[in-house]
């Protein structure tokens, strides 16, 4: 019945129009400024080391000692892992377009405040910079299955696949954004603001004014965001949502039909029939059918996700400790404040720009030829070689001359992350659920992925320690060391692979035979039709 509809039949079957290409922008720049604020503060965490816990004749610049360097590098993962939960079930109770510009305001905001950060003293001033990232992270949560599921209920089942997977892709250009914003406020102060290396004037190189420089970086997050809200709150509700949750046919005729531009007729007659046939499909996200229709499916996509995360966050975020490890990366006793921003940002964007963003496009280019699971299956597969290709030898690449090697072989396992797991697990769930239950649904797999980049991000930090005590970060317990780690991360890879095969393939099917939420209707059309004309179906 629900794919019988014509403004759900026309929306199947448009042509690729300026209309997709709007959605794109502007569910992708909430994506842009989400990778923007949770990638850019592992550029400054060391800035905030040197600036706010130096100690006096030591013999390395200032850390955030473990417990803090957590809080700062994983509060705002807790909040999104919230606000995805959130945000998800919000969406399907309020509708798409309603909890939309909530979680861009509160993005702007929090970005805003999280550079303010009140209060001169160390613990101040990290305590109200985790706060507003909490709440910074409980904004972008809800932009993910909210993003998800608008484009794919915008989108037509032939392309829907490249689209879904475009609007995650700006995640790239944002992670690209957070390297080269710092890359120029460091240069610029570093230039306005000359100080010697740590190991010549250890006061002397943490200039006072580099206090600005993440206070800036961090700030920077509210222009995308902000710019994007007009055009949010100008976006009509999704159709599938008015039609099928809603029931208001004639307004997703309405709606559809200024979007697509061709006359779509409302046909009330059809609102009666949803509602007696839809009667059958009206389980909850707690009961026995959904269970047997979907239980897989969900623990699939909330696994492979759980999974993915672990892995692709604990890379992320700690690029500038492997890189210093392997020496790509000077001691930072040879650098001053500012000039080690610079090259930890630089290392990290050339990173993004040769692997994280060409692997994206990838997946933007091939998901709806070689379809979704072959991607995420191929995905997970490279990056456990590339892991253990890493780690085995791990003693290899740490020789100068092999050290930009092991920088081609990490760039190669985000480029299979990037073409691979991490884009399809954000697509599958907005495709394979029913319209009522589709937000909650990519809510819960999101979260499990938060889940994940929390066990990444706490896990790793201690994880990559040296097992020599001597040679550990201040604060912090003998790890099992980076190679170890990285054999770890190979493992986790590895089951993602097994669990990929709980997932289904959607290329090229409809949202409502992917939901299965025709299943049980044909009985109630077909005795409706036989009835017509004969018997009032309904009494007020």
């Amino acid at each position: 019945m629900a794919n019988d509809l014509q403004v759900l039949n026309a929306l199947d079957v448009a042509k690729t129009q300026l209309y997709h290409f709007t959605a794109i922008v502007i569910a992708g720049m909430g994506f842009f400024t989400d990778a923007y604020d949770l990638f850019c503060i592992s550029m400054v965490t060391k800035l905030l080391g040197r600036i706010y816990y130096h100690h006096d004749n030591a013999l390395k610049p200032g850390s955030l000692p473990p417990n803090v360097s957590a809080a700062v590098n994983g509060v705002a993962f807790c909040g999104t892992l919230a606000g995805q939960l959130f945000f998800g079930w919000l969406g399907d109770k309020m509708g798409r377009k309603k909890v939309y510009g909530m979680t861009l305001m509160i993005m702007v905001i929090c970005s805003i405040a999280s550079g303010l950060s009140f209060g001169h003293t160390p613990k101040s001033v990290m305590t109200t910079l985790c706060f507003f990232r909490f709440w910074l992270g409980f904004g972008i949560g809800g932009d993910y299955p909210l993003s998800a599921t608008i484009m794919s209920e915008y989108a037509n089942k032939k392309t829907r696949g490249a689209f879904i997977a475009a609007v995650f892709a700006m995640q790239g250009f944002g992670i690209l954004a957070g390297g080269m914003v710092a890359i120029i406020v460091s240069s610029a102060f570093k230039g306005a603001f000359p100080a010697p290396a740590y190991e010549v004037d250890a006061l002397a190189s943490t200039v006072s004014q580099a206090d600005f420089v993440w206070r800036i970086i961090l700030m920077f997050g509210a222009i995308p965001a902000g710019l994007t809200y007009y055009w949010r709150m100008k976006m009509p509700e999704t159709a599938r949502y008015t039609a099928l949750v809603a029931k208001n046919l004639k307004q997703a005729a309405n709606d559809m039909s200024k979007v697509l531009q061709v006359e779509i007729e409302a046909e009330p007659e059809k609102v009666a029939a949803i509602s007696v046939a839809n009667g059958a499909n009206e389980f909850g996200l707690f009961s026995k059918e959904f269970l047997r229709r979907h239980g897989l499916h969900l623990l699939g996509t909330a696994s492979t996700w759980f999974l993915l995360d672990i892995a692709f966050y604990s890379q992320n975020l700690f690029q500038k400790d492997i890189f210093s490890a392997i020496g790509w990366i000077p001691p930072a006793q040879t650098m001053n404040a500012l000039e080690e921003v610079y090259k930890i940002a630089r290392a990290q964007t050339l990173i993004a720009l040769c692997s994280t963003v060409p692997g994206y496009w990838f997946t933007v280019a091939f998901i709806d030829r070689i379809g979704r699971f072959a991607i995420q299956l191929m995905g997970f597969f490279f990056m456990t070689v590339f892991m253990f290709a890493l780690a085995l030898p791990y003693h290899h690449w740490t020789l100068k001359d092999n050290r930009i090697g092991f920088v081609v072989m990490y760039s190669l396992t985000f480029f299979f992350a990037n073409f691979g797991p991490n884009a399809t697990t954000f697509v599958v769930p907005a495709e394979i659920f029913p319209a009522r239950l589709r937000s909650t649904c990519h809510g819960i797999s999101a979260a499990a992925g938060k889940a994940g980049a929390m066990v990444g991000a706490f896990g790793f930090l201690y994880a990559a320690q040296p097992t020599d005590p001597k040679k550990t970060d201040a604060g912090y317990p003998a790890g099992i060391g980076v190679r170890n780690s990285l054999i770890v991360l190979g493992c986790v890879n590895f089951l993602g692979m097994l669990f990929t095969f709980l997932v289904p393939e959607s290329k090229g099917k409809s949202l409502e035979e992917m939901s299965r939420e025709n299943e049980g209707e044909e009985e109630t059309v077909a005795e409706m039709r036989a009835t017509s004309g004969r018997t009032v179906l309904f009494k007020f």
